[in-house]
């Protein structure tokens, strides 16, 4: 990913100017483009248009749809039609056009900047007050107008529905466990405020899988105890054979997940197969709001296509060239045997960089029931040293072709939060250091074989669990594991499945485990510091500490670690900024904190991510960031702005 600071929008710099002034409001508008002043509708609708049966472009479209800029040399304004091809494994993943698409109120650009997208502007006062307003004229794919009614309805008639939503609204909307207070202003204009700060609140409309707090109400009120006839409801839900009204609401009401083929959408392309199916048919938006600089509806492909089929094919299947963009299923041990077709199939296979804060980290189990362990794993000095022993360099060149990068588990350099202090703070190869730190802390005794003793006269030799979902990690543990034993410790890698190795590390039977770092390492201040926090027990490094912090302390336990209380200390108080720069300074203290301490050990991270694309597929990028936070994976570089460039895909 490339950064154009020229290109950046004049909200970036807008809101820097009102935060220096120490001004307590920020308007997010819209990236400046100029509005086109005709535009060009794909001839997929000609018949249709001239029928009379769906309206000319210009009465589709909202007053001031979203100018995408196409621009030379990253990008090639395009021409519409044509159907883009893509294979997966399970029914389930069709909510993949929904990530894909990336249609939020507000999403990331290529910046890592919030900038509105279904919405034309936001207006955000004290961190705490949040006008959004929308775009007038828009309208959802079926043609009903796009209002505040939508949020409104989602607001009373859903979120605060005991029977849609037992557990009240989502937390993204609870500041300090206080709900907002909702203002419908305009049919276009909508507010929501609290007594404290929000900082979630945005980035949450921002997600890969986004907080709704609108729904198509139009449509969905026939499902709905309040609006519906109560005759013709119960009708329906016999019909359909649900328990209740409720069940039938959620059942055609899932937008993420998109099956209902009647559901209206606000997404790039729609849905037209029912479940269940072996092929899905996603055809575009005749109401999409976005339009490139020239005038011409996105998206410029017509309809994607999803063919279901077994997961473990889907490598084969791309390489006979069944596919058109594909990167779901596939891996970096796929990339030489997929190179190699590319030369006889009608594809190219591109490498993006992965965007975790390591694709592997060890994590020793600060909660160990084993009291020696526990305490071991507690002690700074034994995770410094376990850092300094492993080889990164060798893992790199043996495994990734020395194609990968040697860090810890921090932010990546495509973040304006990354710190290359940070990045290789305990990460150098250093064995003779190693040795020094494990002596220090009383480890200095060895058994006949070399191994060292625990203060008990136990070995130093442990298990360290991964749920086995990768070769690689096996690979890299075989590696690790001879590091390891020229210091001084024996381990034993082992594979277990996922759900049993996850109640091993909460029940503290585990000493150590393996697996991903951060998932998002594209960190930006606005974005949410819990991966650096004890906030959740699926985090293997403290999962009692996770699970106390999120059960409210009625299960797991309270930390007493005085650097793992200054992270949550840190968390909470970025929950309750209000300034862009308060959230920056949090970030950049929880990073360092987690660099120094290790309770993460970052081996390796920007491993390689295998993107096959038609050869006839424009605008996809070279390079770029492959991750579902924030980039919604293909979401953040616009799939709706890819093109065909062969007139035999274009069928329209």
């Amino acid at each position: 990913m490339t950064s154009h600071p020229s290109r950046r929008s004049a909200l970036k710099l807008g809101a820097a100017a009102l935060t220096a002034a120490g001004l307590p409001r920020l308007a997010l508008a819209q990236d400046a483009a100029a509005k086109p002043a005709s535009y060009i509708d794909s001839p997929f609708w000609a018949e249709k248009v001239a029928s009379g049966a769906l309206p000319p472009l210009e009465r589709r479209l909202p007053a001031v749809p979203r100018v995408i800029p196409v621009v030379a040399p990253e990008r090639q304004p395009g021409r519409h039609g044509g159907t883009i091809r893509t294979l997966m494994g399970d029914q389930r993943d069709i909510r993949f056009i929904t990530v894909y698409g990336y249609t939020r109120l507000l999403v990331y650009n290529e910046e890592l900047d919030l900038v509105p997208d279904v919405l034309e502007a936001v207006d955000v006062q004290e961190g705490r007050i949040f006008t959004l307003k929308l775009r007038a004229g828009h309208r959802w794919s079926d043609g009903s107008p796009f209002t505040t009614e939508d949020f409104r309805y989602w607001w009373e008639d859903v979120a605060n529905n005991k029977r849609l939503s037992p557990g009240g609204p989502p937390q993204a909307l609870l500041a300090a466990d206080e709900p907002p207070k909702v203002e419908i202003l305009s049919e276009t204009e909508i507010r929501y405020s609290w007594s404290k700060p929000n900082p979630v609140f945005l980035p949450s409309l921002a997600d890969p899988q986004p907080t709704y707090i609108y729904m198509p109400s139009a449509y969905l009120k026939q499902f709905h105890e309040r609006y519906a006839d109560k005759d013709t409801l119960q009708a329906k839900v016999k019909s359909v054979r649900v328990r209740d009204w409720g069940s039938l609401h959620e059942r055609y009401s899932r937008m993420y997940r998109p099956e209902n083929p009647e559901l209206p959408t606000l997404d790039p392309w729609r849905n037209l197969t029912p479940l269940p199916a072996e092929l899905f048919t996603f055809q575009r938006n005749a109401y999409f709001h976005r339009v490139d600089q020239n005038g011409r509806q996105l998206p410029y492909v017509d309809e994607v296509t999803m063919t279901l089929g077994t997961a473990a094919l889907v490598p084969a299947k791309t390489a006979a060239g069944d596919s058109d963009l594909q990167a779901r299923y596939l891996a970096f041990a796929d990339y030489t045997f997929l190179k190699d077709a590319s030369k006889r199939m009608n594809f190219e296979v591109k490498l993006w960089k992965r965007a975790e804060g390591a694709w592997f980290a060890l994590m020793p189990n600060l909660n160990a029931i084993d009291p020696v362990w526990r305490d071991l794993n507690r002690d700074v000095r034994y995770r410094r040293a376990l850092s300094v022993a492993i080889n990164r360099p060798d893992i790199n060149k043996v495994i990734f072709f020395g194609l990968a990068k040697e860090s810890g588990n921090t932010a990546l350099p495509g973040s304006p939060l990354f710190s290359a202090e940070n990045a290789t703070m305990w990460t150098r190869s250093d064995p003779a250091l190693a040795n020094r730190l494990l002596d220090e802390i009383g480890l200095g005794k060895r058994d006949g074989d070399g191994v060292r003793l625990l203060p008990d006269g136990r070995r130093l030799e442990f298990t360290i669990e991964t749920a086995g979902e990768s070769t690689e990690e096996t690979d890299i543990l075989d590696l690790i594991k001879q590091d390891f034993y020229h210091v001084g410790i024996k381990i034993y890698p082992r594979s277990t499945q996922r759900d049993v190795f996850r109640r091993r590390i909460i029940a503290g039977q585990t000493i150590m485990s393996a697996s991903s770092g951060m998932d998002n390492a594209l960190v930006a201040a606005e974005m949410e510091p819990d991966a650096l926090a004890p906030t959740s027990s699926a985090q293997f490094q403290w999962p009692r500490f996770g699970q106390f912090h999120e059960s409210g302390g009625r299960e797991g336990e309270k930390s007493d670690i005085p650097e793992v209380k200054e992270l949550l200390r840190l968390y909470h108080a970025w929950r309750r900024s209000s300034t862009h720069e308060e959230r920056r300074d949090i970030w950049q203290q929880m990073l360092r904190i987690n660099a120094e301490q290790l309770f993460t050990i970052g081996v390796i991270n920007s491993t390689l991510q295998p993107i096959v694309v038609s050869r006839h597929l424009r605008n996809v990028p070279d390079t770029g960031f492959y991750s579902f936070e924030p980039g919604a994976f293909f979401g953040r570089y616009m799939p709706d702005a890819f093109w065909f460039d062969d007139e035999r895909q274009v069928k329209s």
